[in-house]
């Protein structure tokens, strides 16, 4: 599984870094930095045979990926175990989701998620994952108490593998 995944402006990213640290100092659930997986959206997942064919179709679309404001404006989860910082799908977003995944489909090789197809994804940052039930009560209690809505600038987009998270090349705008 590969991501195209948005990063953020130095302001945005540490705050979103501290909420992901105080998650998992008051649950005691580190996956998310003993992975080391930084703040990011991910724009779209999908499946490729080899790092050298995605790696080509993410440099295809390099000329596509531009800065651009979004607006972290409220929490949600994946039930169960995720939660997560949630920007609005505004027309940059949509512009984004839309370009990148036209892109996929021109090599019939890649299969796109069935999540991230355009308009029928949720675009977050992920704050905590693999939480049990418990720690999912306690994640949402940090949030509640440290989140507030936020203004953040994309600044760069990489390419990423999962499991563990491990980027393969990070791009960064003007």
């Amino acid at each position: 599984m590969y991501l195209i995944t948005a990063y953020f402006d130095d302001q945005t990213n540490k705050y979103l870094s501290q909420l992901i640290d105080e998650i998992a100092e008051k649950t005691g659930n580190d996956f998310m930095t003993e992975n080391h997986v930084p703040p990011h959206m991910t724009i779209t997942a999908f499946e490729q045979t080899d790092d050298e064919t995605a790696l080509s179709l993410f440099h295809q679309m390099e000329n596509e990926l531009k800065s651009g404001e979004v607006f972290i404006a409220s929490v949600g989860t994946f039930l169960p175990y995720v939660i997560y910082a949630e920007a609005v799908q505004n027309s940059y977003l949509y512009e984004m989701s839309k370009s990148v995944h036209a892109r996929l489909l021109d090599d019939e090789s890649t299969l796109v998620s069935k999540y991230y197809q355009p308009l029928q994804w949720i675009p977050h940052i992920t704050l905590g994952k693999q939480l049990s039930k418990e720690q999912m009560k306690i994640a949402f209690e940090v949030l509640q108490e440290h989140f507030t809505p936020q203004r953040a600038q994309v600044v760069k987009f990489g390419i990423a593998k999962t499991n563990p998270h491990r980027d393969l090349e990070i791009i960064e705008l003007c």
